[in-house]
C-alpha cells in the first residue's frame, strides 16, 4: 500500500528487474560456464570439490541433485517475479506516459530473457504471469509446455518492440538499460532457435537498420573503459563498487577477471584460473586469427599488462584473456567494473548469415565484405578478425563454417551450449561432444535436470526425461 505511488516507485521497481541477472546464479558464473560442458574449456580453479558440479556437468555425470543446476533454475524466478511486479502495478500509477511505456518495455523485455534462459536449458517450466501473493499463491505450479513458454517470450519482446525507446535515448546513468535494439536482436535470435528463419533474417536486418556497428578492435567488447559500445546490443551492467560482499546477491563486481585470470599470478586481482580452454579449442583458430592474442593466452602470446604467459599456469596450457581486467584498473579480486556481453551485433550478423543460407541464399551470407560494416554479413565478422572473405561453399559447408565462426566470435561468452543443441534438434551438439570424447552424452543432456529440491517442494513437478 506504500509502493507504486509515483514514477520513483516505478524506477526502483524496474531497476530491481535487472539485479537478478547480474547474481552467480546467472551471468556472474553460471551462464558462463556452460561453455566448459560445450567443449571450448575445463573447469580448472583449485582441483579437488573446487567446481566440482561444473566438472559434473562438464563430464556429463549431472544429477538432479546438482548445485550448478539448482542455480540456474532458481535465477530467473526473482528477476521473473519483480517484472511482473512491474507489469501488474506500474500501469496504474499517473506519471509521465513515455517514462511508464518505457518501464513496461523494460520488463517485458527482461522477463523474456529470464524465460528464454529457462526454457533453454529446461524444456517445460512453471509459466508465472502475475505476482502472487500469500493468499492467492499457487504454490504448486505445473510446467508448462516449452510452445506455450516460447508464444510468451515472443509475446512480451513484441511488446517490448513496441514501447521501448532506442538506446541512444539513454544517458548517465541509464546508459544500458533495455531498448529497442536489444528487443529485436533478442526477437531474432529466438526466431532463429525456433527455426524461423526467415523473420529472424527480417530481425537482424532491422538492427542494422538502427545503426548498429562492429567495434573496429574486438578487445573492446570486453573492456571497462569502452563498455555499452556501438557493438552493444545488452550487456549486465558491473560498477566495480565493493559495498556489498563479493559473494552476495547484491555484489556489483563482475567474477570474470579474478576467475579466469591464470591461477595463483599476479596478471589480475583474484586470479582463480577457472574456464581454462583446451587445445581442441585453440587448435579451431584459423592463421592470423587476430581473435587468437585478444581472447586467449599461451606461451609466446603478446605479454598482458608487462606479465609474460607460462603454459605451466594451466592444467591445459590456457586461459581465457577477453575478460581480464589489469590490476591498474581493478587492483583486487572485487573491484572489477567489466560488464558481461548477453547480445552484440558481430553475433546477429552471424544469425543474419545462418538465417540466409538456411533459406537458400548461401550467395547473399558469404557476400564479400568492403569493410568491417559492409558487404556480406558472415564477411564482416571475418574482415574484423583478419581473415579473408568465405566464398564459394555449398549449403552445407557454409552452415558449418558460420557455426565454426559463432564459437571462436563468441568464446567463452556463454553461446556455445545454445548453439550446440538448437542446430537439428540438437544432433549437432551430440555429434561434437562424441568427436571431443564425451561419448556419454545422449539425448537426455541436451536438457539439465529439474533440481530435486523443487520436485521434493513442489509434487506437480515432473523430471526431464533420464535423469
Amino acid at each position: 500500500s506504500n509502493f507504486f505511488l509515483d514514477s520513483t516507485d516505478a524506477i526502483n521497481a524496474i531497476n530491481a528487474c535487472y539485479q537478478p541477472m547480474q547474481r552467480p546464479k546467472l551471468y556472474n558464473l553460471r551462464m558462463w560456464t556452460s561453455d566448459i560442458y560445450a567443449g571450448n574449456s575445463v573447469t580448472g580453479g583449485g582441483g579437488g570439490s573446487d567446481g566440482i558440479e561444473t566438472v559434473e556437468e562438464a563430464n556429463f555425470t549431472t544429477d538432479a541433485s546438482n548445485a550448478g543446476v539448482l542455480d540456474l533454475y532458481r535465477g530467473p524466478y526473482p528477476g521473473i517475479l519483480y517484472c511482473n511486479l512491474v507489469i501488474q502495478n506500474v500501469p496504474g500509477i499517473n506519471m509521465d506516459t513515455t517514462l511508464k511505456n518505457r518501464i513496461i518495455g523494460e520488463a517485458k523485455f527482461l522477463r523474456a530473457n529470464y524465460y528464454f534462459i529457462l526454457v533453454r536449458y529446461f524444456g517445460d517450466v512453471p509459466l508465472i504471469l502475475t505476482p502472487q501473493s500469500p493468499s492467492s499463491a499457487d504454490y504448486f505450479p505445473t510446467r508448462a509446455p516449452k510452445a506455450d513458454v516460447y508464444k510468451q517470450i515472443i509475446q512480451d519482446l513484441n511488446d517490448a518492440i513496441a514501447l521501448l525507446p532506442p538506446r541512444e535515448s539513454y544517458t548517465g546513468a541509464d546508459v544500458g538499460r533495455a531498448s529497442k535494439g536489444a528487443a529485436v536482436g533478442t526477437l531474432a535470435k529466438v526466431d532463429l532457435t525456433l527455426g524461423d528463419y526467415a523473420d529472424a533474417l527480417t530481425l537482424c536486418k532491422q538492427v542494422t537498420s538502427m545503426g548498429y556497428t562492429l567495434d573496429a578492435n574486438y578487445s573492446d567488447n570486453f573492456n571497462p573503459a569502452t563498455k555499452n559500445s556501438g557493438e552493444s546490443l545488452f550487456e549486465i551492467q558491473f560498477s566495480g563498487a565493493t559495498t556489498y560482499g563479493f559473494f552476495d546477491d547484491l555484489n556489483q563486481a563482475s567474477w570474470t577477471s579474478p576467475y579466469m585470470g591464470p591461477r595463483n599470478t599476479n596478471f589480475v586481482g583474484g586470479a582463480y584460473g577457472w574456464n581454462q580452454p583446451t587445445q581442441e579449442f585453440v587448435d579451431n583458430y584459423e592463421p592470423g586469427d587476430l581473435r587468437k592474442d585478444m581472447t586467449i593466452l599461451y606461451q609466446g602470446c603478446p605479454d598482458f599488462n608487462g606479465n609474460v604467459y607460462q603454459s605451466s599456469y594451466s592444467t591445459t596450457g590456457y586461459n581465457v584473456r577477453k575478460f581480464l581486467v589489469p590490476l591498474s584498473v581493478s587492483p583486487d579480486y572485487n573491484t572489477s567494473a567489466e560488464d558481461f556481453p548477453v547480445l552484440r551485433y558481430a553475433d546477429i550478423l552471424l544469425m543474419e548469415a545462418e538465417a540466409m543460407n538456411e533459406l537458400g541464399m548461401t550467395s547473399q551470407a558469404e557476400a564479400p565484405s568492403t569493410s568491417i560494416n559492409a558487404g556480406g554479413p558472415l564477411n564482416q565478422v571475418r574482415r574484423r578478425a583478419g581473415l579473408p572473405d568465405v566464398q564459394g561453399l555449398n549449403q552445407t559447408d557454409l552452415r558449418e563454417k558460420i557455426l565454426h565462426e559463432r564459437r571462436m566470435e563468441l568464446a567463452f561468452e556463454g553461446q556455445r551450449w545454445f548453439d550446440l543443441i538448437r542446430i537439428n534438434n540438437g544432433q549437432y551438439g551430440l555429434d561434437f561432444l562424441h568427436s571431443i570424447g564425451h561419448t556419454n552424452a545422449t539425448a537426455k543432456n541436451l536438457l539439465l535436470p529439474i533440481p530435486l529440491t523443487e520436485i521434493q517442494a513442489n509434487p506437480n513437478l515432473t523430471q526431464n526425461p533420464g535423469y
